[in-house]
């Protein structure tokens, strides 16, 4: 049990008190103490970490202190992330300081990859891009954005997706500008300097180097559908106005017909007041049986003439059936 424990207790003092490690640093001419080390195991820093860091930058020369890696590690950083960043910005003569690098990183970006970019420049393909010419004919157009990642503008600066919608509506503002989709398809170089002249690099990560038309395609013809939807639009109006006129025209034409009843009812009423008029005319002895006969013939007479002549409300010829007196 002696032994076991003390198996136990020397793990344990070789955890809190990296020996091995103290002893790297020390033949690989990195300055840091042994109880440095333990108060690292204490903070909850893994002190291999910030070890072999402080071995990777003081042999590609620079001048770093634990403290300062400690303080990385602590705040979240990623610090051999850093480290190698440095290293990579200082062999590429780019000015990368080791405070700009912690800032970057802690912003969530990859300050490595964001170094990598700024040396060797990334190449993003837009997505395909429709635009309408003046002539009414639709171009679907890819570009290729060459970038370099700019190091000062890293921190607060806006990612791909923001090159990706500029470059967008640059493309589609110099189609839809050109007079003829036949002037793109001759000079598509012309899209490609009209975009890279506006400075849509500007308030990003990144430094667009160029741009370049990959591929222009014809779409479909946006101007004749707009015309054809717009007459069918039309012609639906017409026809609507027109059935408005129609039932406008019907509605009239019921409306004189129950006018026409309504006055052929007030002549059949009126008609009808004649009889009454005469039985008045008896009864007040204003009209007497031989004046009544005498009204009849004169009446008869009338009809008789007037169907000789043809004039008749019967409509017969003269040589028609005559009425007897």
């Amino acid at each position: 049990m002696i032994v076991f424990g003390g198996i136990i207790l020397f793990f344990i003092f070789l955890y809190f008190v990296p020996v091995n490690l103290w002893i790297t640093a020390l033949f690989s001419g990195v300055r840091v103490g042994l109880f440095e080390l333990v108060f690292m195991r204490i903070r909850k820093v893994p002190p291999r970490v910030i070890v072999e860091s402080m071995i990777t930058s003081t042999k590609a020369g620079l001048q770093l202190t634990t403290s300062e890696l400690e303080t990385h590690y602590l705040a979240g950083g990623n610090v051999p992330n850093v480290i190698r960043a440095l290293i990579s910005a200082d062999k590429a003569n780019i000015s990368l300081s080791f405070k700009q690098a912690t800032a970057i990183d802690l912003a969530g970006r990859d300050v490595f990859q964001a170094v990598q970019i700024s040396v060797n420049p990334k190449v993003i393909t837009t997505p395909k891009v429709a635009a309408v010419a003046a002539d009414g004919i639709q171009l679907i157009a890819v570009a290729r954005v060459t970038v370099r990642a700019s190091i000062a503008q890293l921190v607060g600066g806006a990612g791909e997706d923001t090159i990706l919608a500029r470059v967008g509506e640059g493309i589609v503002s110099s189609i839809g500008s050109a007079k003829s989709h036949k002037e793109v398809l001759e000079s598509p170089d012309k899209i490609s300097k009209l975009v890279l002249s506006r400075g849509l690099d500007a308030g990003t990560a990144f430094e667009i180097l160029s741009i370049d038309i990959a591929d222009v395609d014809v779409g479909a013809n946006i101007g004749a559908k707009l015309q054809i939807d717009q007459a069918t639009a039309d012609l639906k109006v017409a026809e609507a106005k027109a059935e408005e006129r129609r039932a406008m025209a019907v509605a009239l034409e019921q409306e004189m017909k129950a006018k026409g009843q309504e006055a052929r009812a007030k002549v059949i009423e009126a008609e009808a007041e004649i009889p009454k008029a005469l039985a008045e005319a008896f009864v007040k002895g204003n009209l007497g049986v031989m004046d009544y006969y005498k009204m009849q013939n004169v009446q008869a007479d009338t009809e008789m003439r007037q169907a000789i002549s043809g004039t008749g409300k019967s409509g017969q010829s003269p040589a028609g059936p005559k009425k007897e007196g």
